[in-house]
Formats: structure tokens, sequence, C-alpha cells
């Protein structure tokens, strides 16, 4: 099969470090598994950090028909060399335009959209998937809603590829082990298990947030208050910023940040930075215990929503114990 196949690298292309993590499971098994795939050459990074409507509207308004437009030519391009049979894409509604898809469908090629953060940001993918041949959904209860919008979705679970996720012949070091980002009550599962005088360790995105180091620059209100004015801006369009205002959007959420500094204080040497994909598969061997949190970041103290973690297919396969909720 012909294969036309666009994604970024990763999901998390914010983060400072470069994970490979999208095309460690979805592009090379499709190479792995005998197909002509056809790679979009486009830099979708900044088109990826920027996909939620409600604070980057304006750029989401100018980048997605650039986008569109490069795809399309390419598509195009590469169909009159010879026929693509399939389009495979991981795609929010801030990366292409429905009208886009629907030229590629019109070209007598079959579209798939793959998407694996439906169970808390369905709504970053409302306005396109209709207008795709299959969404594949690894959410078995976000199937009707799928429908419900005119979708026709197919349960499709996660998985790791062998590959890249395998054992390493490295010491056990540590008694156990988080790699993730820190959000939600994952802080406060790892501050009782500290509690319990169990020797857990943290690697990722946001846990420096939680030191005690980090907590005593930050103990004056004012502190917390900048920073907060300072996101707000660097991540907001000018439009937007002037609406939010309007609507007391920045006061609420600075205000939200003087009330809402971490309580839960975690020692600065069990906290580690943010692993390669290579060191986060090694640490799999190198730990007694993985752990596995199913919860999501809704932003709803009140909602708890869980799903399958790529992390429940990487552990296992790559030879580590891992110790997870019940799903």
């Amino acid at each position: 099969m012909r294969i036309f196949y666009a994604a970024d690298s990763s999901p998390n292309a914010n983060f400072d470090i470069q994970s490979e993590v999208w095309r460690n499971n979805l592009y090379l098994p499709l190479i792995d598994a005998g197909h002509d795939v056809v790679e979009f050459g486009y830099d979708l990074n900044e088109t990826i950090q920027k996909v939620d409507k409600s604070r980057n509207a304006r750029f989401i308004s100018k980048n997605r028909p650039k986008v569109t437009k490069e795809l399309l030519r390419q598509i195009k391009n590469a169909h009159e060399d010879r026929p693509i049979d399939l389009f495979f894409s991981y795609f929010y509604d801030a990366c292409v335009l429905p009208a886009g898809i629907e030229t590629i469908r019109s070209m007598g090629i079959k579209t798939v959209n793959w998407y694996c953060n439906g169970s808390y940001q369905f709504h970053l993918v409302e306005e396109i998937s209709p207008h795709y041949d299959w969404c594949l959904v690894p959410e078995k209860f976000r199937l009707q809603e799928y429908r419900a919008i005119g979708a026709q979705p197919i349960y499709c679970q996660e998985a790791a590829n062998p590959k890249i996720y395998k054992p390493h012949n490295v010491p056990v070091e540590f008694d156990v082990t988080f790699v993730g980002q820190a959000y939600g009550d994952r802080p406060e599962y790892i501050q009782r298990l500290l509690d319990s005088n169990i020797d857990v360790r943290v690697w990722g995105y946001g846990w420096d947030k939680f030191s005690q180091n980090y907590q005593s620059q930050v103990a004056r209100p004012f502190k917390p208050l900048a920073r907060t004015v300072r996101e707000f801006l660097s991540n907001t369009d000018v439009e937007d910023v002037f609406r939010r205002l309007l609507n007391l959007e920045l006061l609420r959420s600075a205000k939200k940040a003087v009330s809402e500094t971490p309580t839960i204080k975690l020692p600065d040497e069990i906290i580690g930075t943010v692993l390669s994909d290579l060191e986060m598969v090694q640490m799999y061997s190198r730990s007694k215990i993985n752990l596995g949190f199913s919860s999501c970041d809704t932003g709803e103290a009140e909602e708890r929503i869980v799903q399958i973690r790529l992390r429940d297919f990487e552990v296992p396969m790559s030879g580590g114990f891992y110790l997870v909720e019940y799903m």
C-alpha cells in the first residue's frame, strides 16, 4: 500500500528534549509492515504547540490555510508520481481545513486520522473528524460522540513498537519510579508514597514546580502572579489578550495561581529532568517498579477521567514491572 503520512514527531512539541514517540510508534511500523510511505515534509512543531483554539485563534486562522495548501501540493505531486492509496494523519482541527480533507478524498484516496486524546480533548478534533473516511479511536467510551458529529470511528487500541521498546541490560538502581508529566493527582500519590517511606523517584515535565527549592523561591504571592501574567501573554495572540482581559479571564487565572501555589513539597533529590526517548526506555529496566497513573488532566478538579496510556504498552514491552490502575 502507498501511504501519505502526516504527523509531528511527538505530541509533546513544547518539551526541551525532542521526542520521536509518534514517529517510533506510527511511521516506523508502517515501514516495517512493508508499505511505501511518503512523509509530509513540513515542520508541524509550532502548529502542534498551538492547537488550543481558545488561546490561539488568530494563529490558527492564519496558519491552517498555509499547512493545508502545502499538504495538498505535496499529496498531489506524490499521487501523480504514483497513486496514493491512503492518507494517514495525526491531526487536530488546528492542523488542516476540512475542505483539504475533502479534496484528498476527491482524489480517490482513503483518509484516516489517528487521535488518542479524545478522552478529555475531543473538542480539538470535532471539526475535521466528520470529513475523514475513518477515525481511529482508542477511547471506547467516546465512540458514540464521534458518531454524533457524523464521523466514522473505528475502535483501535494503542500499542508500542517492539524495535524501540525492549529490555536493556542496565543495573537495577531504583525501587519505584515514574516517568511522565506532573499534573492532576500524580504529585499527591508521590507524596503519599514518600510519607510511607517508599523510595520513589520521578522524571518529567513540571515536577520541578513541586520541589522544595522551587517553592521557596515563589513563596510570596506576587511572584506566581507575575509568572502567570508572563505565561499568559507569551502564549496568547494579541486579539485574544484583549478579548480575555475584557472577560476578566486573566484576573481570574492570576488569582487562581496565587491561591493554588502547590502545597505538596517534594525533596529536590527525587526529582529528575525530562528524559530522552532512549533514557525513558532504559529507565523501565533500571527500576524495580514502574508506576502508571491513568487519570487525565481535565482542568476540572471534580472530574476524574481515566484512559489507557502509551506507557501501559511501553513498560511491559520493555520488560519492566508495571504497577497501574485497574482499567
